[in-house]
Protein backbone atom coordinates (compact mmCIF):
# COMPACT_ATOMS: atom_id res chain seq x y z
CA UNK A 1 0.00 0.00 0.00
CA UNK A 2 1.48 3.75 -0.67
CA UNK A 3 1.94 5.94 2.09
CA UNK A 4 0.04 8.95 2.29
CA UNK A 5 3.00 10.93 1.54
CA UNK A 6 3.22 9.37 -1.52
CA UNK A 7 -0.24 9.15 -2.55
CA UNK A 8 -0.05 12.87 -2.32
CA UNK A 9 2.86 13.16 -5.09
CA UNK A 10 1.14 11.46 -7.09
CA UNK A 11 -1.74 13.24 -6.48
CA UNK A 12 0.01 17.04 -7.27
CA UNK A 13 2.01 15.11 -10.26
CA UNK A 14 -1.41 14.46 -11.87
CA UNK A 15 -2.85 17.71 -11.35
CA UNK A 16 -2.27 20.33 -14.26
CA UNK A 17 -0.08 23.38 -14.33
CA UNK A 18 -4.00 25.23 -13.52
CA UNK A 19 -5.25 23.03 -11.15
CA UNK A 20 -1.79 23.29 -9.29
CA UNK A 21 -2.38 27.11 -9.60
CA UNK A 22 -5.78 27.64 -8.30
CA UNK A 23 -4.66 25.36 -5.45
CA UNK A 24 -1.61 27.39 -4.41
CA UNK A 25 -3.98 30.67 -4.63
CA UNK A 26 -6.36 29.09 -2.22
CA UNK A 27 -3.64 28.33 -0.07
CA UNK A 28 -2.64 31.98 -0.75
CA UNK A 29 -6.05 33.29 -0.09
CA UNK A 30 -6.31 30.90 3.38
CA UNK A 31 -2.55 32.60 4.73
CA UNK A 32 -3.71 36.01 3.88
CA UNK A 33 -7.30 36.05 5.64
CA UNK A 34 -5.46 33.79 8.69
CA UNK A 35 -3.38 37.18 8.49
CA UNK A 36 -6.20 39.24 8.34
CA UNK A 37 -7.72 37.93 11.36
CA UNK A 38 -4.66 38.04 13.66
CA UNK A 39 -4.52 41.70 12.46
CA UNK A 40 -8.02 42.65 13.09
CA UNK A 41 -8.12 40.93 16.59
CA UNK A 42 -4.92 43.16 17.35
CA UNK A 43 -6.49 46.18 16.00
CA UNK A 44 -9.36 45.80 18.63
CA UNK A 45 -6.73 44.91 21.26
CA UNK A 46 -5.46 48.12 20.74
CA UNK A 47 -8.33 50.09 20.80
CA UNK A 48 -9.15 48.43 23.99
CA UNK A 49 -5.41 49.44 25.26
CA UNK A 50 -5.69 52.90 24.38
CA UNK A 51 -9.07 53.82 25.91
CA UNK A 52 -7.88 51.72 29.28
CA UNK A 53 -4.86 53.62 29.23
CA UNK A 54 -6.23 56.55 28.48
CA UNK A 55 -8.73 56.95 31.74
CA UNK A 56 -5.35 56.06 33.81
CA UNK A 57 -3.60 59.24 32.65
CA UNK A 58 -5.06 61.56 34.91
CA UNK A 59 -6.89 60.16 38.28
CA UNK A 60 -3.51 60.12 40.26
CA UNK A 61 -3.85 63.75 39.65
CA UNK A 62 -7.31 64.87 40.08
CA UNK A 63 -7.79 62.85 42.59
CA UNK A 64 -5.12 64.36 44.85
CA UNK A 65 -6.73 67.39 43.80
CA UNK A 66 -10.12 66.40 45.68
CA UNK A 67 -8.84 65.82 48.91
CA UNK A 68 -5.36 68.05 48.65
CA UNK A 69 -6.20 69.66 52.09
CA UNK A 70 -7.11 66.40 53.67
CA UNK A 71 -3.44 65.35 52.38
CA UNK A 72 -1.65 68.74 53.32
CA UNK A 73 -3.06 68.35 56.75
CA UNK A 74 -2.65 64.39 56.96
CA UNK A 75 1.40 64.95 56.20
CA UNK A 76 2.01 68.36 57.26
CA UNK A 77 2.61 70.33 54.17
CA UNK A 78 2.88 74.28 53.76
CA UNK A 79 1.89 76.16 50.96
CA UNK A 80 4.74 76.16 49.22
CA UNK A 81 4.86 72.21 49.73
CA UNK A 82 2.00 71.62 48.42
CA UNK A 83 2.59 74.27 45.32
CA UNK A 84 5.72 71.62 44.75
CA UNK A 85 3.76 68.57 44.84
CA UNK A 86 1.14 70.13 42.12
CA UNK A 87 4.41 70.63 40.31
CA UNK A 88 5.47 67.26 40.46
CA UNK A 89 3.56 66.23 37.23
CA UNK A 90 4.85 68.07 34.94
CA UNK A 91 8.71 67.42 36.03
CA UNK A 92 8.29 64.03 35.74
CA UNK A 93 6.31 64.24 32.53
CA UNK A 94 9.26 66.37 31.34
CA UNK A 95 12.33 64.33 33.27
CA UNK A 96 10.74 60.83 32.36
CA UNK A 97 9.17 61.48 28.92
CA UNK A 98 12.43 62.31 26.99
CA UNK A 99 13.08 58.90 27.38
CA UNK A 100 9.91 57.18 25.92
CA UNK A 101 11.34 57.67 22.07
CA UNK A 102 14.23 55.28 23.05
CA UNK A 103 12.94 52.95 25.11
CA UNK A 104 10.38 52.54 22.04
CA UNK A 105 13.02 51.71 19.75
CA UNK A 106 14.39 49.05 21.81
CA UNK A 107 11.07 47.01 23.45
CA UNK A 108 8.10 48.44 21.65
CA UNK A 109 5.87 51.06 22.33
CA UNK A 110 3.34 48.53 23.34
CA UNK A 111 5.56 47.25 26.00
CA UNK A 112 6.44 50.52 27.31
CA UNK A 113 2.92 51.66 28.01
CA UNK A 114 2.06 48.18 29.67
CA UNK A 115 5.30 48.89 31.60
CA UNK A 116 3.77 52.52 32.30
CA UNK A 117 0.61 51.03 33.62
CA UNK A 118 2.22 48.82 35.66
CA UNK A 119 4.12 51.78 37.43
CA UNK A 120 0.98 53.48 37.32
CA UNK A 121 -0.43 50.58 39.65
CA UNK A 122 2.32 50.17 41.58
CA UNK A 123 2.60 54.21 42.54
CA UNK A 124 -1.26 54.56 43.40
CA UNK A 125 -1.28 51.48 45.76
CA UNK A 126 1.88 52.64 47.80
CA UNK A 127 1.99 56.37 48.18
CA UNK A 128 -0.91 56.40 50.30
CA UNK A 129 0.45 54.24 52.62
CA UNK A 130 4.58 54.90 52.61
CA UNK A 131 4.60 58.24 55.04
CA UNK A 132 5.94 61.08 55.30
CA UNK A 133 5.85 64.04 52.41
CA UNK A 134 8.81 62.46 51.20
CA UNK A 135 7.48 58.55 50.35
CA UNK A 136 4.58 60.32 49.07
CA UNK A 137 6.19 61.84 46.63
CA UNK A 138 8.73 58.94 45.53
CA UNK A 139 5.42 56.93 45.38
CA UNK A 140 3.64 60.20 43.25
CA UNK A 141 6.87 59.75 40.85
CA UNK A 142 6.47 56.18 40.44
CA UNK A 143 2.81 56.49 39.06
CA UNK A 144 3.72 59.86 37.32
CA UNK A 145 6.56 57.66 35.53
CA UNK A 146 4.65 55.48 33.97
CA UNK A 147 1.78 58.09 33.07
CA UNK A 148 4.90 60.11 31.28
CA UNK A 149 5.89 57.27 28.95
CA UNK A 150 2.31 56.78 27.89
CA UNK A 151 2.26 60.60 27.46
CA UNK A 152 4.75 60.78 25.13
CA UNK A 153 3.58 57.05 23.19
CA UNK A 154 -0.16 57.05 22.53
CA UNK A 155 -0.13 59.73 19.48
CA UNK A 156 3.16 57.12 18.11
CA UNK A 157 0.66 53.89 18.60
CA UNK A 158 -2.32 55.71 17.12
CA UNK A 159 -0.13 57.15 13.98
CA UNK A 160 1.29 53.70 13.43
CA UNK A 161 -2.16 51.33 14.34
CA UNK A 162 -4.86 54.16 12.65
CA UNK A 163 -2.30 56.23 10.07
CA UNK A 164 -5.91 57.22 8.02
CA UNK A 165 -7.69 58.13 11.34
CA UNK A 166 -5.31 60.09 13.42
CA UNK A 167 -8.18 62.72 14.34
CA UNK A 168 -11.23 59.90 15.11
CA UNK A 169 -8.36 58.33 17.14
CA UNK A 170 -7.00 60.67 18.76
CA UNK A 171 -10.41 62.12 19.56
CA UNK A 172 -11.32 58.51 20.58
CA UNK A 173 -8.16 58.51 23.44
CA UNK A 174 -8.84 62.31 24.70
CA UNK A 175 -12.59 61.42 25.04
CA UNK A 176 -11.66 58.95 27.58
CA UNK A 177 -8.82 61.05 29.25
CA UNK A 178 -11.44 63.07 30.26
CA UNK A 179 -13.35 60.70 31.15
CA UNK A 180 -10.94 59.16 33.78
CA UNK A 181 -10.14 63.16 34.53
CA UNK A 182 -13.11 63.83 35.61
CA UNK A 183 -14.28 60.56 37.18
CA UNK A 184 -11.66 60.96 39.76
CA UNK A 185 -12.74 64.79 40.66
CA UNK A 186 -16.04 63.54 40.95
CA UNK A 187 -16.13 60.21 43.05
CA UNK A 188 -12.79 60.77 44.90
CA UNK A 189 -14.14 62.75 48.07
CA UNK A 190 -17.78 60.80 48.53
CA UNK A 191 -15.49 57.37 47.62
CA UNK A 192 -13.65 58.29 50.34
CA UNK A 193 -16.55 58.84 52.88
CA UNK A 194 -18.22 55.75 51.79
CA UNK A 195 -14.67 53.55 52.76
CA UNK A 196 -14.71 55.64 56.08
CA UNK A 197 -10.80 54.76 55.99
CA UNK A 198 -9.81 58.18 55.64
CA UNK A 199 -8.25 60.12 52.39
CA UNK A 200 -5.55 57.21 52.11
CA UNK A 201 -8.09 54.67 50.46
CA UNK A 202 -9.65 57.17 48.38
CA UNK A 203 -6.12 57.59 46.95
CA UNK A 204 -5.10 53.88 46.76
CA UNK A 205 -8.35 52.63 44.62
CA UNK A 206 -7.53 54.16 41.71
CA UNK A 207 -4.76 51.58 41.43
CA UNK A 208 -7.74 48.64 40.68
CA UNK A 209 -8.87 50.52 37.19
CA UNK A 210 -4.25 51.50 36.90
CA UNK A 211 -4.30 47.63 36.88
CA UNK A 212 -7.20 46.28 35.01
CA UNK A 213 -5.14 48.67 31.97
CA UNK A 214 -2.13 46.46 32.14
CA UNK A 215 -3.90 43.06 30.37
CA UNK A 216 -4.26 44.43 27.15
CA UNK A 217 -1.36 45.31 26.34
CA UNK A 218 0.36 41.88 27.76
CA UNK A 219 -0.18 39.93 24.14
CA UNK A 220 1.05 42.92 22.13
CA UNK A 221 4.38 43.28 23.88
CA UNK A 222 6.44 41.71 21.38
CA UNK A 223 5.10 44.71 18.75
CA UNK A 224 8.42 46.37 18.17
CA UNK A 225 7.47 48.50 15.40
CA UNK A 226 7.73 52.28 15.78
CA UNK A 227 8.60 53.03 11.96
CA UNK A 228 5.72 51.03 10.22
CA UNK A 229 3.68 54.11 9.69
CA UNK A 230 3.43 55.44 6.32
CA UNK A 231 4.40 59.35 5.75
CA UNK A 232 1.15 61.33 5.09
CA UNK A 233 0.66 63.90 2.38
CA UNK A 234 3.10 63.23 -0.89
CA UNK A 235 4.82 60.11 -1.10
CA UNK A 236 8.90 60.81 0.19
CA UNK A 237 12.02 59.18 -0.48
CA UNK A 238 13.50 56.63 1.77
CA UNK A 239 16.56 58.92 2.64
CA UNK A 240 14.26 61.98 3.81
CA UNK A 241 11.54 59.24 5.30
CA UNK A 242 14.61 58.30 8.08
CA UNK A 243 16.52 61.37 7.93
CA UNK A 244 17.87 62.24 11.07
CA UNK A 245 15.14 65.22 12.52
CA UNK A 246 16.98 68.22 14.79
CA UNK A 247 14.05 69.45 16.53
CA UNK A 248 15.18 72.74 18.26
CA UNK A 249 16.00 74.38 14.32
CA UNK A 250 11.95 74.21 13.90
CA UNK A 251 10.32 76.80 14.50
CA UNK A 252 6.81 75.19 14.35
CA UNK A 253 8.19 72.35 16.19
CA UNK A 254 9.26 74.86 18.98
CA UNK A 255 5.64 76.77 19.20
CA UNK A 256 3.81 73.35 19.62
CA UNK A 257 5.86 72.70 22.63
CA UNK A 258 5.72 76.30 23.80
CA UNK A 259 1.69 75.74 23.49
CA UNK A 260 2.05 72.32 24.98
CA UNK A 261 3.74 73.68 27.71
CA UNK A 262 1.65 76.57 28.40
CA UNK A 263 -1.42 74.51 28.19
CA UNK A 264 -0.26 72.41 30.80
CA UNK A 265 0.53 74.71 33.30
CA UNK A 266 -3.11 76.13 32.76
CA UNK A 267 -4.09 72.35 33.29
CA UNK A 268 -2.16 70.99 36.01
CA UNK A 269 -3.12 74.80 37.74
CA UNK A 270 -6.73 73.93 37.26
CA UNK A 271 -6.63 70.12 38.46
CA UNK A 272 -4.13 71.24 41.82
CA UNK A 273 -5.91 74.29 42.77
CA UNK A 274 -9.39 75.28 41.51
CA UNK A 275 -10.86 72.53 44.20
CA UNK A 276 -9.11 74.48 46.67
CA UNK A 277 -9.90 78.47 44.95
CA UNK A 278 -13.71 77.34 45.24
CA UNK A 279 -13.29 75.62 49.25
CA UNK A 280 -11.81 79.05 49.91
CA UNK A 281 -14.34 80.88 48.60
CA UNK A 282 -17.29 78.87 50.57
CA UNK A 283 -18.55 76.11 48.06
CA UNK A 284 -18.12 72.80 50.16
CA UNK A 285 -15.89 69.87 49.67
CA UNK A 286 -17.93 67.89 47.55
CA UNK A 287 -19.32 70.30 45.53
CA UNK A 288 -15.71 72.03 44.78
CA UNK A 289 -14.85 68.46 43.54
CA UNK A 290 -18.09 68.13 41.10
CA UNK A 291 -17.18 71.52 40.25
CA UNK A 292 -13.36 70.18 39.17
CA UNK A 293 -15.52 67.50 37.67
CA UNK A 294 -17.41 69.51 35.44
CA UNK A 295 -14.74 70.89 34.29
CA UNK A 296 -13.08 68.00 33.35
CA UNK A 297 -16.14 66.24 31.42
CA UNK A 298 -16.05 68.96 29.66
CA UNK A 299 -13.32 67.09 27.32
CA UNK A 300 -15.67 64.28 26.96
CA UNK A 301 -17.54 65.39 23.88
CA UNK A 302 -15.31 68.21 23.05
CA UNK A 303 -12.13 65.81 22.51
CA UNK A 304 -13.92 63.67 20.27
CA UNK A 305 -15.39 66.92 18.71
CA UNK A 306 -12.22 68.99 18.10
CA UNK A 307 -9.53 66.71 16.62
CA UNK A 308 -12.20 65.41 14.19
CA UNK A 309 -12.62 69.65 13.16
CA UNK A 310 -8.54 70.29 13.51
CA UNK A 311 -7.73 67.45 10.69
CA UNK A 312 -10.15 68.99 8.41
CA UNK A 313 -9.27 72.43 8.71
CA UNK A 314 -6.13 73.81 7.13
CA UNK A 315 -5.10 76.13 9.97
CA UNK A 316 -6.36 75.18 13.62
CA UNK A 317 -4.89 78.41 15.33
CA UNK A 318 -8.90 79.93 14.94
CA UNK A 319 -9.62 76.63 17.20
CA UNK A 320 -6.85 78.22 19.69
CA UNK A 321 -8.00 81.78 19.80
CA UNK A 322 -11.48 80.23 20.69
CA UNK A 323 -10.45 77.53 23.36
CA UNK A 324 -8.29 80.40 24.67
CA UNK A 325 -11.55 83.33 25.23
CA UNK A 326 -13.58 80.55 27.47
CA UNK A 327 -10.22 80.45 29.38
CA UNK A 328 -10.03 84.21 30.39
CA UNK A 329 -13.52 84.54 30.52
CA UNK A 330 -13.67 81.65 32.87
CA UNK A 331 -10.36 83.33 35.05
CA UNK A 332 -12.28 86.69 35.04
CA UNK A 333 -15.42 84.53 36.85
CA UNK A 334 -12.81 83.61 39.33
CA UNK A 335 -11.63 86.46 40.28
CA UNK A 336 -15.02 88.47 39.86
CA UNK A 337 -17.49 85.72 41.57
CA UNK A 338 -16.32 82.42 42.29
CA UNK A 339 -18.98 81.44 44.60
CA UNK A 340 -21.83 83.36 42.86
CA UNK A 341 -21.32 81.74 39.10
CA UNK A 342 -18.83 78.63 39.90
CA UNK A 343 -20.97 76.72 37.44
CA UNK A 344 -20.23 78.28 34.55
CA UNK A 345 -16.50 78.73 35.32
CA UNK A 346 -16.07 75.46 35.86
CA UNK A 347 -17.66 74.80 32.04
CA UNK A 348 -16.13 77.72 30.84
CA UNK A 349 -12.39 76.44 31.88
CA UNK A 350 -13.02 72.66 30.68
CA UNK A 351 -13.95 74.01 27.52
CA UNK A 352 -10.37 75.82 27.66
CA UNK A 353 -8.34 72.65 29.12
CA UNK A 354 -9.26 71.07 25.67
CA UNK A 355 -6.59 72.57 24.02
CA UNK A 356 -4.93 69.18 25.46
CA UNK A 357 -6.21 66.92 22.92
CA UNK A 358 -5.73 69.36 20.21
CA UNK A 359 -2.04 69.66 21.34
CA UNK A 360 -1.97 65.82 20.60
CA UNK A 361 -4.00 66.24 17.37
CA UNK A 362 -1.08 68.86 15.85
CA UNK A 363 1.65 66.65 16.85
CA UNK A 364 0.39 63.74 14.41
CA UNK A 365 -0.49 66.67 11.70
CA UNK A 366 2.69 68.43 12.08
CA UNK A 367 4.81 65.35 11.03
CA UNK A 368 4.73 62.90 7.79
CA UNK A 369 5.95 60.01 9.27
CA UNK A 370 6.13 57.49 12.07
CA UNK A 371 9.31 58.68 13.40
CA UNK A 372 8.71 61.79 12.69
CA UNK A 373 6.02 61.56 15.38
CA UNK A 374 7.70 60.00 18.03
CA UNK A 375 10.75 62.62 17.62
CA UNK A 376 8.22 65.29 17.55
CA UNK A 377 5.87 64.12 20.82
CA UNK A 378 9.27 63.55 22.88
CA UNK A 379 10.16 67.06 21.91
CA UNK A 380 6.89 68.87 22.32
CA UNK A 381 5.97 67.34 25.49
CA UNK A 382 9.35 66.90 27.08
CA UNK A 383 9.83 70.23 26.51
CA UNK A 384 6.72 71.59 26.83
CA UNK A 385 6.49 70.16 30.71
CA UNK A 386 9.59 71.50 31.40
CA UNK A 387 7.57 75.09 30.96
CA UNK A 388 5.44 73.82 32.99
CA UNK A 389 6.77 73.11 36.18
CA UNK A 390 7.14 76.89 37.53
CA UNK A 391 3.34 77.20 37.12
CA UNK A 392 1.32 75.40 39.73
CA UNK A 393 4.55 76.04 42.36
CA UNK A 394 4.72 79.97 41.32
CA UNK A 395 0.64 79.76 42.23
CA UNK A 396 0.83 77.67 45.49
CA UNK A 397 3.72 80.29 46.25
CA UNK A 398 1.50 83.45 45.73
CA UNK A 399 -1.41 82.02 47.62
CA UNK A 400 0.70 81.69 50.65
CA UNK A 401 2.42 85.35 50.30
CA UNK A 402 -0.94 86.91 49.31
CA UNK A 403 -3.52 85.34 51.30
CA UNK A 404 -5.96 85.02 48.68
CA UNK A 405 -6.71 84.10 45.37
CA UNK A 406 -6.33 87.25 43.27
CA UNK A 407 -3.11 87.46 42.25
CA UNK A 408 -3.09 83.64 41.18
CA UNK A 409 -5.81 84.18 39.05
CA UNK A 410 -4.57 87.34 37.11
CA UNK A 411 -1.76 85.00 36.49
CA UNK A 412 -3.19 82.33 34.83
CA UNK A 413 -4.58 84.98 32.80
CA UNK A 414 -1.45 86.43 31.67
CA UNK A 415 -0.16 83.26 30.59
CA UNK A 416 -3.20 82.71 28.45
CA UNK A 417 -2.32 85.53 25.99
CA UNK A 418 0.94 83.74 25.26
CA UNK A 419 -0.78 80.24 24.68
CA UNK A 420 -2.58 82.03 22.22
CA UNK A 421 -0.32 83.48 20.50
CA UNK A 422 1.82 80.25 19.68
CA UNK A 423 -1.03 78.26 19.85
CA UNK A 424 -2.04 80.11 16.52
CA UNK A 425 1.83 79.95 15.35
CA UNK A 426 1.55 75.88 15.86
CA UNK A 427 -1.65 75.42 14.06
CA UNK A 428 0.01 76.12 10.70
CA UNK A 429 -0.33 74.54 8.01
CA UNK A 430 3.73 72.35 7.65
CA UNK A 431 5.63 69.60 8.91
CA UNK A 432 8.95 69.49 10.85
CA UNK A 433 10.06 67.67 8.05
CA UNK A 434 10.48 70.25 5.49
CA UNK A 435 12.47 72.54 8.82
CA UNK A 436 14.44 69.78 10.91
CA UNK A 437 15.69 67.69 8.24
CA UNK A 438 19.65 67.65 8.54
Amino acid sequence: MASEETRTVETRTAMSPTERGRTAETRGSETTAGVGRTRAWATRLVVVGIVLSALNLRPAITSLGALLEEVRDGLGMSGSVAGVLTSVPPLCFAVFGVTAPRLARRFGPAAVVCAGMAAITAGLLIRPYVGGTAGFLAASALALMGIAVSNVLMPVIVKRWFPDRVGSMTGLYSMALAAGTSLAAAVTVPLTDALGDGWQAGLAVWAAIAAAAVLPWLPLVRDRGTAAVQPQGPARGAAEQHAPLRMARSRTAWALAVFFGLQATAAYITMGWMPQIFRDAGVPAGTAGVLLAVTMVMGVPLAFVIPRVATRLPHQGPIVLVLGACGLAGYAGLYLAPADGAWAWAVLLGVSNCAFPLALTMVGMRARSGPGVVQLSAFAQSTGYLLSIPGPLLVGVLYQQSGGWGVPIALMAALMVPQMAVGFLAGRDRTVEDEATR
